[in-house]
């Protein structure tokens, strides 16, 4: 995805070392876990939801709030 190497991991981490510090260091590994792991659960319900049919109950909602009948769709087919 990114593309990173070792060398570029290593000087990731040297640079969060020197500005972070030794001992929040790993708090801030696990917070950014979290983090990521709570976004990718996201984007996945999120991909779910879009991919679902929406209950009849909500279609026929939308179409009395748009004036959209079955008998316009007959008589343009």
């Amino acid at each position: 995805m990114f593309n990173i190497g070792m060398p570029e991991l290593i000087l990731i981490f040297v640079v969060a070392l020197i500005v972070v510090g030794p001992k929040r260091l790993p708090e801030l590994g696990r917070q950014l876990g979290k983090a990521v792991a709570s976004f990718k659960r996201a984007t996945i319900d999120l991909k779910e939801a879009l991919e679902q049919e929406p209950p009849e109950n909500i279609k026929e909602e939308v179409r009395q709030k748009l004036g959209y009948s079955d008998e316009d769709k007959k008589t343009s087919a």
